[in-house]
């Protein structure tokens, strides 16, 4: 009895993190290798004071930045700051390139984690996010196999909702990319067979694409920009000398006086 215990105790296998299964699967490693060239791109060219990277704390999607003070926010173990991504400690406006690799897929309230990102983000600072593509051959995998481990357990927000709610606040999408165009399968061999896919992707079926990533500005509304009044050239070639009623145009030729 008490062996047999011990026996079915052993069979079971911990839940794999979404960290985990990008580190140490295959599948997780291709696509892993897509995202970061996609946010060392991204972000090479921000400029600013405070930069922030929320969830997946093991890996450094930063790196190409050269904001010098940088942050790591994560609600687990190995974040310089731990916090719930719906609640960052940081002030209002104060923070100019947030980073949030799949925070989205895997929090109970994504809505509220985009509010708190466009709270603390300054006037035309810079969101940078990814999501897993329902509409593709990994939400297909994630509806057959369920929804167990990771990542098949994330949300799969469609593009459309993400956009949805970009126009509700202050969050403009500037550019994006997809990526992950090959079937999810789970040997690295099937994958490379599957290379092909990645070229053509972009160009027959983006919308297709396992991943989704999308860069958005904040844009603050309300603001004007204010110009100088600027007074038109003809307006400095005739003076007039106003004596009670009587207006007379006062010449500045040298041969008349006056």
């Amino acid at each position: 009895m008490g062996s047999g215990h011990i026996k079915s105790v052993r069979a079971i296998k911990p839940m794999r993190t979404f960290s985990e299964w990008l580190t140490r699967t295959e599948l997780g490693g291709y696509l892993l290798e897509r995202e970061q060239e996609w946010f060392d791109r991204a972000v090479a060219d921000v400029f600013g004071y405070h930069a922030v990277q929320v969830g997946l704390p093991s890996l450094d999607f930063l790196r190409e930045n050269r904001i010098p003070w940088q942050c790591r926010v994560a609600d687990e173990a190995g974040g310089q700051v731990l916090c719930d991504p719906a609640r960052l400690p940081f002030d209002s406006n104060s923070i100019d390139l947030l980073v949030l690799p799949h925070v989205l897929d895997f929090t109970v309230d994504p809505h509220g984690v985009l509010r708190e990102a466009e709270r603390v983000l300054v006037p035309e600072g810079r969101l940078m996010l990814t999501g897993f593509n329902p509409v593709s051959l990994w939400g297909v995998r994630r509806v057959v196999q369920g929804r167990e481990n990771a990542p098949w357990s994330g949300n799969f927000l469609t593009l459309s909702r993400i956009k949805d709610w970009f126009r509700l606040m202050q969050l403009e999408p500037e550019s994006g990319a997809f990526m992950g165009y090959a079937p999810p399968f789970s040997r690295a061999d099937w994958l490379r067979r599957c290379e092909f896919m990645e070229a053509a992707g972009d160009r027959w079926w983006p919308l297709a694409a396992g991943v989704y990533a999308i860069d958005a500005v904040k844009r603050q509304r309300g603001m004007r920009l204010i110009t100088p009044r600027w007074r038109p050239a003809g307006a400095t070639k005739k003076l007039f000398a106003t004596g009670g009623n009587d207006r007379r145009p006062v010449s500045r030729n040298n041969d008349e006086q006056t």
